[in-house]
């Protein structure tokens, strides 16, 4: 694991008429100020790789469905996987400069929320094509 990604487990309240999924708030160490939320959908089997975030500082849930995350360092030459979602409720924080792609692996659509922290600028991220890096995203 990339010693700067954070992986924290979520709290979800049952309550009569649908659950109650926390997220994120102001007083945690990963809160690093709000710039944008986004919603990403992906369905079973597709796969979104590979992007960087040069300044934006992401804090990823998936509160709908199961999404394998593989984020790549290239400090460290080393990829890390992560499956979270309504079976493994958890956050991720991935600081700027990792690569990263995701993998929906729930049986349907797959929901991913992110709280960055920096505004989308399309000059702070670059991307490269699925193949760029040598990884088996069937090991999801």
């Amino acid at each position: 694991m990339s010693s700067n990604i954070i992986i924290t487990p979520l709290a979800s309240i049952n309550t009569e008429g649908g659950n109650v999924k926390h997220f994120l708030k102001a007083n945690e160490d990963s809160f690093n100020g709000f710039g944008e939320a986004y919603f990403s959908f992906i369905e079973f089997g597709k796969i979104k790789a590979w992007k960087i975030h040069t300044k934006l500082t992401m804090n990823l849930v998936v509160p709908v469905g199961n999404v394998g995350f593989v984020f790549y360092d290239e400090f460290n030459s080393s990829f890390n996987k992560y499956i979270i979602g309504e079976n493994n409720y958890k956050r991720i924080t991935v600081p700027p400069n990792i690569w990263f792609g995701f993998k929906g692996v729930g049986s349907e659509t797959n929901l991913v929320v992110n709280i960055a922290d920096y505004n989308h600028d399309p000059a702070e991220s670059k991307k490269k094509p699925i193949n760029h890096f040598e990884y088996e995203w069937g090991n999801l």
